[in-house]
């Protein structure tokens, strides 16, 4: 598993010194009871912060999402397999929707991840190979920057339609709300929708079924810029957007170069947690995504 860890992984002593909640302690407890279940892998210290960090230093709530994490891994092939940066599908659709973690913080101290359709004809959007390459970005950037206070998704919708909509897999919006709520080792603080439409309304209502209240209740919306200054400085977006983050294309190919430069850690990257659940019985069936763990705190 050690080789499947980015090179330049954030300090573990950095996030000690920056986090005065972590314990050695509780590292060590949460590790003995992962190294008693047979069915998971080794897994790295690095791993294990950002899960009790993300779970506001609570145990038991931990223990559940790494758990329901893993179960996510084995049963969600579609967001989960074939996570090759080189594959032609996959990286057509990093152009298609850019996802791209900006360099500052919100106002509140938060990451922020900033996203956009940046093709809008929907005959090129790809609904599970957008989500795998989100998903592909969006874990590097914890493992490089270790853990933060939380993060702030920042999304532009202008050119999403309803033939957007069309192509939605709405099973596949299911367990990715999931994976989202119940099992991402960072705590998702805020999600800022810029120059929302009606598709994004049909999408929403989709969607609610599958989102807590809690979920709900982070998003903004915002019909200018002036409203979104409260949360975020928009010197720190990208260009574009009348920020000075860089052009939209160029913060793109720094992100396919980060993926290409972690070709092997990407494409291997808890590879070996999804081969160790698949021996595990599990009464939770993802398919229907009953919740039957504790819900974690967002």
């Amino acid at each position: 598993m050690a080789n499947e860890i980015p090179a330049n992984i954030y300090s573990i002593e950095d996030a000690f010194k920056n986090n005065p909640e972590l314990k050695e302690s509780d590292i060590q407890i949460i590790r003995e009871w992962c190294q008693k279940q047979l069915h998971f892998p080794k897994i790295p210290d690095a791993y294990l912060i950002l899960f009790l960090q993300s779970n506001y230093y609570q145990l038991e709530p931990t223990k559940n999402a790494i758990e329901n994490f893993l179960t996510v891994r084995t049963h969600v092939p579609e967001i989960f397999s074939n996570r090759d940066p080189f594959v032609k599908e996959l990286r057509s659709q990093i152009n298609v929707v850019a996802t791209i973690p900006l360099k500052e913080n919100s106002k509140h101290g938060y990451k922020l991840i900033f996203g956009a359709i940046t093709d809008p004809d929907p005959t090129h959007y790809v609904f599970f190979e957008c989500i795998k390459s989100f998903c592909m970005i969006t874990e590097l950037d914890p493992l490089e920057k270790g853990p933060s206070k939380g993060v702030a998704y920042v999304v532009d919708v202008k050119n999403f339609s309803l033939g957007h909509v069309a192509r939605i897999n709405l099973m596949g919006v299911k367990k990715f709300l999931y994976y989202v709520q119940e099992t991402i080792p960072v705590r998702l603080k805020h999600i800022h929708i810029l120059n929302c439409n009606p598709a994004v309304e049909t999408l929403l209502n989709m969607c609610k079924p599958f989102m807590k209240k809690e979920l709900i209740e982070m998003i903004h919306f915002h019909y200018s810029l002036k409203s979104l200054e409260e949360y975020i400085a928009i010197d720190t977006l990208p260009n574009e957007f009348g920020g000075k983050a860089g052009n939209i294309k160029d913060l793109v190919e720094e992100q396919i170069k980060k993926l290409d430069d972690n070709h092997a850690n990407v494409k291997l990257l808890f590879r070996v947690f999804s081969q160790h659940g698949i021996i595990t019985i599990y009464v939770m069936i993802i398919s229907s995504l009953k919740y039957i763990f504790p819900l974690r705190r967002l």
